[in-house]
Order: structure tokens, then sequence, then C-alpha cells
């Protein structure tokens, strides 16, 4: 961990992180997890986590931009995947909105 890296980075299991997915397993299992003092980023470095953030506008390590682009595109692919598959409980309407919801994030972190 380098403390002169002026760069905000992102992290790198990006559909992993972040306050929604913190709020999701806090409804589900009443708990809430720490967040992590250091973590990894898409560029693979290992920073405090306050030098990290899922918004596009506040990433300043292009290769962490890099990654997170890719990360939201393939999310969005394997969102459009399972909303084909019988038995879900989410309409193919909501999947798609979820997709394209990555879709825009992705292109957020390309531009």
């Amino acid at each position: 961990m380098s403390e002169t890296d002026p760069h905000i980075h992102v992290e790198q299991k990006v559909g992993q992180s972040g306050a929604d997915v913190r709020n999701v397993i806090a409804a589900t299992l009443g708990r809430v997890p720490d967040e992590p003092s250091v973590v990894t980023t898409g560029c693979g470095r290992q920073v405090p986590y306050a030098m990290t953030s899922p918004r596009p506008e506040s990433v300043t390590c292009l290769t962490c931009r890099e990654h997170a682009h890719r990360e939201h595109l393939g999310i969005a692919d394997q969102v459009e995947r399972l909303g084909w598959t019988p038995g879900m409980n989410i309409t193919g309407d909501q999947m798609a909105k979820v997709a394209e919801w990555h879709r825009d994030r992705a292109r957020r972190f390309s531009g």
C-alpha cells in the first residue's frame, strides 16, 4: 500500500462491494458486515477503503476505470441471461432495467 498514491480507485469485486450490497446483507441477515480497512482494487493495488469509490465521477485511476467498465458490462450480460431463467421471482422487465443500469454505469466509467 502506497501512502503517496493520490488516486481514487474502485474495488476489484465491483458487483460485490459498496453500500447497496451491505444493505442487502443487512436486510437478509439482520447484521451489517464491517467495512474493510484495506481493499484490493481493480488495478491490483491494496489501498485504504476510504480511497475507493463506486461512483464513476470520483474514480481517478484509469486502470480501475477500465476494470469497472468491463465488470459492469459483464454483470449486465449475466443479468440478461438470468432474466430468461424459468422460475425467477423477478420479471424480465425488472432484469432489463438492472442490465441497463449496469450498462449505463459502464458507459460512465469509460467516459
